[in-house]
């Protein structure tokens, strides 16, 4: 592959020092060739991945990599049936880098999907394997991805994340409706997508969080007043029974979320991103989703390489959000499709 293409991150980043990364090798196709999940007494709690012939070979492959790399100490793993999730300690400064050993993981991981795609192969006639009628689709053709982790606090939540991930892709399992992306959600003109509980515009008051400014340089100031009985409205409220709406950007926004998280209390939370494939949310709301309290709508297309929201965004979500509380529910069409329309 041309080295320009080779990139995971931004230029002038080190690859070659000491550092923890977070490595995931994907089947694109998302075919379960490396184990299989089970469930226990459908309880998500017990779930685990029966590995497959080629999804032990891929983990004897990921093992043996400190053998040819010493530098490297690969801190966890976690197999599942379609990925691989990997987290790699460079202990000391290396001669090559480490997109470099990830590269190799990867080759390696090809060679082994090769040699699996020739093994299912069906034989023609005169006993010979006819290639061209192998595995229909090609195994570990997507580039690995690979993240560091260099803030306080993200190798205990990616340690957690990977831990997570079975008993999450089991949840997942046994609550698809909540869990798959619900399209053709209208509201005030607009259509939305949304993951988790659709129920939530069906109750009776709805409140915006919005912290202005204004409110934040006063508290910047010393006078923090209004800023804390606004805060404080909007949980009260909560408790009380309205559902909350919000992108929840600012970080007084995030805290009364994180009320709302800790004490299970309904909310709608905006989304600046549309929904990938296999969209998973991020841990604290997956479980969320899971209690049935919240409701992830976004009005956009999922775009792949958006890194930041804009200004022009944040007030475009804040609107939606007052749309939202502004109508009343009215009762679901005959397409199936979620109408909130005004008075």
């Amino acid at each position: 592959m041309d080295n320009e293409n080779w990139h995971w991150q931004e230029q002038g980043t080190a690859w070659k020092g000491v550092g923890i990364y977070h490595v995931t090798l994907t089947v694109p196709s998302r075919e379960p060739l490396l184990g299989k999940l089970v469930i226990p007494d459908n309880d998500p709690k017990k779930a685990k991945v029966e590995r497959t012939e080629l999804g032990n070979a891929l983990v004897d492959k990921l093992l043996s990599h400190p053998s040819y790399y010493p530098e490297v100490r690969i801190l966890q793993f976690c197999l599942m049936p379609d990925h691989l999730h990997a987290i790699l300690h460079v202990t000391r400064p290396m001669s090559t880098s480490i997109r470099l050993v990830v590269r190799s993981l990867w080759q390696g991981a090809k060679k082994l999907g090769k040699a699996y795609t020739l093994s299912i192969a069906p034989e023609s006639d005169s006993g010979t394997t006819n290639k061209e009628e192998a595995f229909p689709f090609p195994v570990f053709t997507e580039r690995p991805f690979i993240r560091p982790l260099s803030r306080h606090g993200q190798l205990d939540t990616m340690y957690h994340y990977i831990r997570m991930n079975p008993e999450r892709l089991a949840t997942k399992r046994l609550m698809p409706d909540f869990f798959r992306v619900q399209e053709g959600i209208e509201i005030a003109g607009r259509t939305y997508s949304g993951v988790g509980n659709a129920d939530l515009l069906q109750l009776a008051k709805y409140i915006p969080v919005h912290v202005r400014s204004t409110m934040v340089d006063e508290a910047m100031h010393g006078d923090n007043q209004r800023l804390r009985d606004y805060m404080n409205g909007c949980v009260l409220a909560a408790r009380q029974g309205a559902v909350l709406v919000s992108p929840f950007i600012s970080q007084q926004e995030q805290a009364v979320m994180a009320v709302l998280l800790k004490e299970e209390l309904p909310f709608i939370y905006i989304a600046d991103n549309g929904f990938r494939d296999y969209y998973k949310p991020s841990a604290a709301l997956f479980d969320a989703v899971v209690r049935k309290q919240v409701l992830i709508l976004s009005p956009w297309e999922y775009d792949p390489h958006k890194k930041h929201v804009s200004r022009a965004e944040c007030v475009a979500m804040n609107k939606m959000a007052e749309e939202i509380c502004s109508l009343s529910f009215a009762p679901e069409s005959d397409s199936g499709t979620i109408n909130k329309d005004s008075n």
